[in-house]
């Protein structure tokens, strides 16, 4: 039995590598492409209406799963918000966040066929091809995505009120350090995982689903109760309602 729910049929998204039409750099892993989809349609399937929703991303890296996640479900967002407590990622997630305007699609394509041009090289005119079905797709789901970037440490629940600025995030959704690539940093708890909750919940509305994922056989949450987890090839998921965080306190 698929542990899919909703991302059930394999789509091809060679057009969301790394390195084709998204930006990245050494260090700045990436995230399975169908996976993220399995879990943000888990979260929306929690919450209590059926809008648009605001996506936040508190350790977002190079912002490659905001962006996405904002190419692939344009029509359930109305803005992502990336933060991360190291500014140096920021960069590269700004010229990522870019990508969710088709007028920063086309600014790729015109690049990728220079290159191609310039250095004779097909993949980058298959790149500028990717880029091309990025910006109709998006054109078609609703044009540009308005985004956010700002630098907060995640276990500081005054920096992430600041980030958020009359924002409110219905769906957190992050992959955590794992230490292979990448490391917490900032004012790390001895539990780093459920000094994240705590933190991010102090932000959030009631109603707010945080998603997390880690490289582990099961992210420990407990007392906070797990509204579901999830499985799939060496990452696992948990998602957890806000309100329920605040309820299990310290």
């Amino acid at each position: 039995m698929s542990a899919y729910r909703h991302a059930v049929e394999r789509i091809d998204s060679s057009d969301l590598a790394c390195g084709v039409v998204l930006h990245s750099a050494p260090g700045y892993p990436a995230f399975p492409v169908r996976l993220a989809t399995e879990i943000f349609q888990r979260a929306l399937a929690r919450l209590p209406g059926d809008g648009p929703v605001t996506l936040w991303d508190p350790c977002c890296g190079s912002g490659y799963l905001l962006t996405v996640l904002g190419l692939l479900h344009r029509r359930s967002l109305r803005q992502v918000i990336a933060s991360d407590v190291d500014p140096a990622p920021l960069e590269l997630a700004a010229k990522n966040l870019a990508l969710l305007s088709p007028a920063g699609l086309t600014a790729r394509e015109l690049e990728r066929r220079e290159q191609s041009e310039r250095f004779g090289k097909p993949s980058y005119l298959e790149a500028a091809q990717a880029a091309r079905r990025l910006r109709e797709r998006l054109t078609a789901e609703g044009g540009a995505l308005p985004c956010a970037i700002r630098t907060a440490d995640v276990f500081d629940p005054r920096a992430l009120s600041a980030v958020l600025a009359g924002s409110a995030p219905d769906v957190v959704l992050t992959d955590l350090p794992y230490g292979e690539r990448t490391h917490w940093e900032g004012q790390v708890p001895g539990q780093p995982v459920a000094g994240l909750l705590r933190s991010l919940a102090s932000a959030l509305p009631a109603h707010a689903v945080i998603a997390v994922t880690d490289r582990s056989r099961k992210i420990p949450v407990a007392p906070v109760k797990a509204l579901e987890r999830l499985k799939i090839g060496t990452r696992s998921a948990v998602l957890v309602r806000a309100a329920d965080v605040l309820e299990a306190g310290p």
